[in-house]
């Protein structure tokens, strides 16, 4: 079985590309002369269909242009053991799969050692990225709202646990201006105290530690499996964005790395009242200036 986290995403792009043409499932597999079985283990990443069953099913669901373009990308190397995705369609492909592993997510761990991590960004902290990027005005508004909408993980009514170490070298950034930098660290401190969330910093002058690598986002998320009476199962996978890739790790060896990475950090951050402590007290600083 495939189950992979690409196979996973092209089973769910398929599968609303289909009820976008507000179609069951056994209507499209007599479309295209197939098992339902399979088109629904398709649909979740069980299995994988070929390339040119890909198109067949995007044809006969009258999906063409860009969209069919970036679906078609997830047909190739779906089987492969780490997802890398290098061109914008597939990292748009890409950015659907982690917002839907954090929407499922009974766990979310990210290592940020120089910015707020996305899930506790605010407005202007996420706007003050994207002008100071060059990404053009009139697609801000839209990405803003976008990354906005991923916080949903963490605050719904059953949220995810999250636990998020925080270099302090992203407490001084001073990203947006200072108001947006006493906003953001107002909602840190906000965010920190709600139950399912803890929030650590790692000092600086710390020595050397991974999450001096860069960031990473670390997700234990539960899943549905095959068939109806199936008990649901869970599922690990590991987010490390570059400035040209994303990548995607889920291999048990890859996932167990990194977990014993995040043991690394731990160990030199700070508890979390400590660590609101520091953000309390640079957040005074900053207004200050």
């Amino acid at each position: 079985m495939a189950r992979t986290p690409k196979a996973q995403a092209l089973g769910a792009a398929l599968r609303q590309a289909r009820e976008d043409k507000e179609l069951l499932l056994r209507e499209l597999a007599a479309m295209i002369k197939r098992d339902i079985g399979v088109v629904s283990r398709w649909e979740t990443g069980d299995r994988t269909p070929k390339p040119e069953q890909v198109a067949q099913i995007l044809t006969k669901l009258e999906v063409d242009g860009e969209r069919y373009d970036e679906i078609m990308t997830l047909a190739y190397g779906t089987n492969e053991s780490q997802w890398v995705a290098i061109t914008l369609p597939e990292q748009r492909q890409q950015m659907a799969a982690l917002v839907d592993w954090e929407q499922r997510a009974t766990r979310i761990v990210e290592v940020a050692p120089l910015v707020v991590p996305g899930l506790l960004q605010t407005s202007g902290y996420i706007r003050g990225i994207m002008t100071a990027a060059g990404v053009p005005e009139g697609e801000i508004a839209l990405r803003v709202t976008s990354r906005l909408g991923r916080a949903d993980a963490i605050t719904k009514r059953k949220p995810a646990e999250l636990l998020v170490l925080v270099g302090q070298a992203a407490l001084n950034q001073d990203v947006g201006g200072r108001a947006t930098m006493v906003e953001q660290l107002d909602h840190l401190l906000d965010m920190a105290a709600r139950p399912n969330i803890e929030l650590r910093i790692v000092p600086d002058h710390r020595g050397w530690h991974p999450g001096l690598e860069g960031s990473f986002i670390l997700i234990d998320a539960s899943r549905p499996a095959s068939g109806r009476r199936a008990a649901a199962k869970s599922a690990s996978i590991v987010f490390v964005g570059t400035r040209r890739s994303e990548l995607m790790l889920h291999e048990e060896q890859d996932v167990a790395a990194y977990r014993r990475a995040l043991d690394r950090v731990l160990a030199v951050s700070l508890a979390p009242e400590p660590s609101a402590n520091l953000i309390s007290q640079v957040r005074r600083r900053m207004e200050k200036k």
